[in-house]
């Protein structure tokens, strides 16, 4: 764990993720009797069709977790050999994640109730959330001192504290600004959040669970029936760049993605507009005699 935070620059959800993961296989290793270096590749299959009840999503991450173990193993001269090498992961459906229409959020934000400190506050967040793409825990730790409204700048500090740079719509910085300085200013402040952007109503920093009923309970009084939270702007974000014609690697870069193929999930939406151009070819108006030109 102190490898994967310290020189692969994880975030503490994944860290958390990959020791749910390892301890698994420590539990299985231990009632079989089984030390690291006895493992082989027929030892993890074995591991693995006891977790057969996992969907390939979770099964997918488990065997991520194992493979990073035991290149660190490797890497850590503890075994010889890495029994991942050919183990391979299920291959998953790449499905775009629910998504809000730009008339969606408009409702969520007509939902909030703006007589009170923290409709002001939430309305800001769904402004800032649908303009830079943030994730939950970029927005909960965002500071005062990264942000810069004069040049409309966001400095956000993602997965693994990689830093990048994410410019924010006038509508957001209208709402951000109105927030930090006509609300926030309102709040009694706790001792070590003095530069913590959005806070709760007792002075601190906000969870990652009260932005998603938050945005839930807002969702609902919208009558939006989908199943949403606070990632779903980041999705609704990228969405609405692409079908606006935004170069991949822009959005890739925007989202702090650190693989292009990561933000390929929202190439199907480029590959749409290209059949529905094709679809306007004048050819496609006639109906086909079954003769041939070639």
């Amino acid at each position: 764990m102190r490898y994967l935070k310290l020189e692969r620059g994880l975030s503490e959800n994944t860290l958390m993720a990959y020791r749910r993961d390892i301890e698994k296989l420590a539990v299985w290793g231990v009632e079989n009797d089984i030390r690291p270096n006895d493992v082989q590749l027929e030892t993890l299959r074995k591991f693995l069709s006891s977790k057969s009840k996992l969907s390939p999503r979770s099964q997918a991450r488990l065997i991520t977790s194992i493979k990073t173990l035991f290149r660190f193993l490797v890497y850590d001269d503890a075994i010889k050999e890495d029994p991942t090498s050919l183990l391979e992961a299920p291959r998953l459906g790449r499905k775009l994640p629910d998504y809000l229409s730009d008339d969606e959020v408009t409702d969520m934000i007509n939902a909030i109730d703006r007589s009170t400190l923290e409709g002001e506050r939430n309305s800001a967040i769904l402004e800032v959330l649908y303009a830079c793409g943030l994730r939950v825990s970029e927005l909960i730790n965002l500071r005062l001192s990264d942000y810069f409204p004069k040049d409309g700048i966001l400095r956000v500090f993602g997965k693994g504290d990689k830093e990048r740079l994410v410019p924010i719509h006038p509508y957001a910085v209208e709402a951000l600004n109105h927030y930090i300085d006509q609300v926030r200013v309102h709040v009694d402040v706790k001792h070590g959040e003095e530069d913590i952007v959005f806070l709760s109503k007792r002075g601190k920093r906000m969870g990652r669970s009260t932005v998603f009923t938050m945005i839930q309970g807002l969702a609902e009084k919208a009558g939006i029936k989908k199943n949403i939270g606070p990632h779903t702007f980041r999705h609704s974000f990228a969405t609405a760049l692409v079908n606006n014609g935004a170069d991949l690697r822009v959005v890739q870069q925007l989202l702090g993605h650190e693989s292009i193929t990561t933000t390929e999930i929202y190439l199907h939406l480029e590959e749409k507009k290209l059949r529905a151009a094709i679809n306007s070819h004048p050819w496609s108006n006639k109906k086909s005699t079954g003769d041939s030109r070639f």
